[in-house]
């Protein structure tokens, strides 16, 4: 499958209702590479191209996703009979002890689907799910399927963010999507991303800068402005969000959709600006949460 689809996953910062933005600014490539997948909405909103790497650190995420991608039907086999019930939230979360690759899938994906904005911090990871706002149990198939067919060949490592860059092959194009560098993070990952990881990544990006191509995704503050005065450019985009109803969440309060402004730069050091648009969303069927 080289078309669109949305992100198999709900997750905390991902980038699906900026994909059209994102998208319009990558340039043409051979090979795609994400050092911090997460949800992957660019990924899975894009063309796929010949050679494709998806990397993250959180290694329960990629064992999912190689379990979607490799023996998807065993995935599906498991979740058939399961209802999404804040019980059965409860028991994935804290009873349920994983002894093969496919039964962390199953928690995981479990988990992912019904946890307030996908949240995977086990500490803040709540209940969150409804049945007019998230995916039903019983299209979550079809989920796993399309994802499944969209990530054949695709390579999946939980390697550390700098290894990813120094073997990325000439030519290659990067969309870099690290947490926010103010931001508290650490309630929403498994994995912590440090003040100095976010300096290792600057130092990494400026050292291979002549060898790939890369947009990189932050928050609009002076620290990264300032640590980026050799790209080529920054631009400041914005863009509506929205914050899809949730019930049964740690304050047993339920809210309903609001419309919220995201703003972010782009970092790139390539001319994106005369980029002919070489992707369109055009197909992606609406959000659901």
């Amino acid at each position: 499958m080289s078309t669109e689809i949305n992100s198999p996953f709900r997750y905390a910062g991902g980038k699906f209702y900026a994909r059209k933005l994102i998208i319009e600014h990558i340039p043409e490539h051979d090979y795609y590479i994400e050092p911090f997948a997460g949800g992957g909405s660019i990924f899975f909103a894009k063309i796929k191209v010949k050679k494709n790497w998806l990397n993250d650190i959180d290694k329960d995420l990629i064992n999912c996703l190689a379990i979607i991608r490799d023996v998807p039907n065993d995935l599906i086999k498991r979740l058939a009979n399961e209802k999404a019930t804040k019980e059965r939230h409860a028991y994935y979360k804290n009873e349920f002890k994983p002894k093969t690759d496919l039964d962390r899938a199953v928690r995981w994906f479990y988990l992912n689907r019904t946890s307030y904005s996908g949240i995977m911090n086990m500490q803040n990871c709540y209940w969150g799910y409804g049945d007019k706002y998230s995916m039903r149990p019983e299209n979550w198939p079809r989920n796993i399927l399309r994802t499944s067919e969209k990530l054949q060949g695709v390579k999946l490592t939980t390697l550390d963010f700098e290894k990813v860059i120094a073997q990325a092959p000439n030519g290659s194009f990067l969309f870099i999507d690290p947490p926010y560098f103010n931001a508290d993070q650490d309630k929403f990952y498994a994995c912590s991303f440090k003040k100095d990881d976010h300096y290792r990544l600057e130092k990494i990006l400026r050292k291979y800068r002549k060898k790939i191509k890369f947009l990189i995704t932050y928050d609009n503050s002076p620290e990264i402005r300032d640590l980026y005065p050799w790209a080529e450019d920054i631009h400041e985009r914005e863009w509506n969000y929205t914050i899809n109803r949730t019930d049964d969440q740690k304050n047993k309060t339920s809210k309903k959709g609001a419309r919220y402004k995201g703003k972010e730069i782009f970092i790139v050091n390539y001319d994106s600006i005369k980029q002919e648009p070489l992707l369109e969303v055009t197909q992606l069927i609406p959000q659901i949460a």
